[in-house]
Order: structure tokens, then sequence, then C-alpha cells
């Protein structure tokens, strides 16, 4: 083990455990118990056809990012990498698994894995966007009446972050040379290290070539509809569980939950987001439910929503692996994380000043 992953684990267990003690602080275990002993399998599994939709858009949607960077997967490929990348970013802590989805594009259909990347992040700032919009539109709706100050914070600050990020993505597909160059005086590097400027700028070059989409109106547009009928599919689901589990939110106050818990996610996990995934889903249902609800029936619903999705993401990812291991290799997880996290560090080799 690297000591910078060592590290990355490390901060991973510290959120984790910051996180735990913050959902736990204050909770009715009683009515916890009561809440998750009284669901019923119907409610489970409407909830899990919900999440098979969810999976089905998420995993389609990317094809329409990867065909204008030149690379192409059959739909059952796809569906093969995407399942083991959703697990793997699931699973591991301080999002280790991020890179497990190009690196199997890149080891099957070729091409520049850096540009892969860039789709990759293509699609984080575009969701990132998706569900800003939608927590910070449900923090006016409600006029800001019941809305905890961290929350309305937290609008402002996920709006303005993402719509910065946008812009980049704008402003680096048109003028890419200048974008990079502003970057790096920003950042300083140019002036303190201009070695590592150099290579910074060549794979910050190759990143954006993987913005190619933004100027496919048709395979972006696809890709958009997509992501709006995957995001709208889990906000329904969520809103289905909490009504069979006795929570009486509306739909606008699921899709809210839905979307505060998908910012609070993109943030470095803690290892399989235990915690994390519960206080976000608390901190969403606390600008609609009294805080002794939101201590008993709503930590168990988020405890159901976690286990849940986790367990489906971890079973159809188990289900998938094999079928991606090399000829006559067996492949684990700890495998692809390990290859992948190299074939990034590698990605397109030096710039071409020979840096």
């Amino acid at each position: 083990m690297s000591r910078g992953t060592a590290i990355k684990i490390a901060l991973s267990l510290a959120v984790g455990g910051v996180c735990v003690y913050l959902c736990v602080r204050g909770m009715n275990p009683r009515a916890v118990m009561h809440a998750l002993r009284a669901l019923s399998p119907g409610a489970i599994a409407l909830y899990l056809v919900t999440i098979a939709v969810t999976h089905l858009f998420r995993s389609w949607r990317w094809e329409f990012l990867l065909r204008p960077v030149g690379v192409s997967l059959p739909f059952k490929r796809l569906m093969l990498v995407s399942s083991v990348g959703w697990m793997a970013i699931l699973a591991l802590p301080f999002r280790l698994g991020e890179f497990v989805r190009p690196y199997f594009v890149k080891r099957e259909r070729g091409g520049s894995m850096t540009a892969i990347l860039g789709t990759v992040a293509v699609e984080r700032i575009v969701d990132g966007l998706l569900i800003s919009i939608l927590f910070f539109g449900s923090y006016l709706a409600s006029s800001g009446e019941h809305y905890p100050r961290s929350l309305r914070v937290a609008a402002w600050l996920s709006l303005l972050l993402f719509v910065a990020a946008t812009t980049f993505l704008a402003l680096a597909r048109v003028w890419t040379e200048q974008t990079i160059e502003f970057t790096l005086r920003v950042s300083l590097l140019r002036r303190l290290a201009p070695r590592r400027a150099d290579q910074l700028a060549h794979k910050l070059r190759a990143l954006i070539s993987g913005f190619n989409v933004l100027a496919d109106h048709r395979n972006f547009g696809i890709f958009l509809a997509q992501s709006l009928v995957y995001w709208a599919v889990n906000g329904l689901g969520m809103w289905m569980l909490a009504r069979n589990m006795g929570l009486p939110i509306s739909v606008g106050a699921a899709f809210a939950t839905m979307a505060i818990t998908g910012l609070v996610l993109t943030a470095p996990n803690s290892p399989g987001l235990v915690g994390q995934f519960e206080l976000a889903i608390t901190w969403g249902l606390a600008a609609y439910l009294p805080q002794t609800v939101v201590q008993s029936t709503g930590l168990a619903y988020g405890i159901v929503v976690h286990g849940v999705q986790s367990l489906w993401y971890i079973a159809i990812g188990l289900v998938a692996l094999p079928a991606l291991s090399a000829r006559g290799a067996r492949t684990s997880l700890a495998d692809v994380v390990r290859e992948s996290n190299l074939a990034v560090e590698a990605a397109d080799g030096p710039s071409p000043e020979g840096a």
C-alpha cells in the first residue's frame, strides 16, 4: 500500500467515524428498530425495481459521452464495466474506485485514458449541476422557513460550485490553451514548479479532449435526457419507499432529500459510505420533518436506502467482475483498483517537452 493510499484510507475512516457519531447522537434506537421491523418485503421489492431502472440509465448514458472521443462499447460490455465501476466506488473509501470504469474501457477499446477520464468529469459535473439546481430550487420553494441555516448555506455553495465547474467545462472546450494557462498561473505552479506545470498542462490538454461531447449536440442531448430519467426514477423510488415506511413527505421533499444526499456523497467518502449516507438522508429530511421523526423513522429510512442500494450494486458488481477478467486469469477487485490507479498515473506518457 502506498503512503498516499494509506493517508486516504485513514482520512476516510475519520470521515466515517464522525458521520456515525453524528447519526447516533440523539437517535431513538427503539423507534429505529421498530421502523425497520415494520418494513414490508413488498416495499423493498418495489424499491429494487426503481434501483434496477436507475442502474440501467446511469450506466447506458455514459456511452453517449464516450462516442465523441472515439470510443464505443457494446451495450452488454458497457453494463458489465459500469456495474464493476459502481461497486468499486461504493465499496471503497475516498473514491479509490473512481478510475475502474475508465481503466476497463481503455483496456477493451483503447483510446486516451485521460480523455476517457474527461468524460467522467463531464458526467460528474452535469450530475452535480442538476442536483444542485434541484436542491436550490427546493430551498427557494420553501421560502427558507423550515430550512436549517446549514442547509441554506449549502444550497448556495453547491449551486455556485457546480455553476463554476460547468463554466470551466465550457471555457476549456472553446479556449483550451488559455484555460490551461490560467489554471496554472492561478495555482502558482507556473512560478513554483515550472517542470511540474508543463506535465500538468499535458495532462489537462488530454483531459479536456474528453469534453468533446459538449460540441456534439446529439450525443450530449441523449446523455442529458437519460440523466433526467435516471434522477427522476431515483427520486420517485425514494419517495415511494418513504411513504411505505410512514414518512409523510411530498414528492418534492423526497427529491430535495435525494439532491442533498447526492451532493454529500460527491465528497470523499467513508468506507462503504457507512454513516455518511445516513447522515445525508437525515439532513435532507430535517428540512421537512420534526427532529424526533428524523431521528427515528427517518434514520431507519436512511439505513434502508443505503442498505438496499449497497446490496444491489455490490451483488451486480460481483456478478459482472468475472466476465471482465482476462482470459485464463481470475481478477479481484483489489487487482482492478490497483491496476486502474497505475494506469491513471501512466496515462498518455510524458509531456511533449519530455518533462
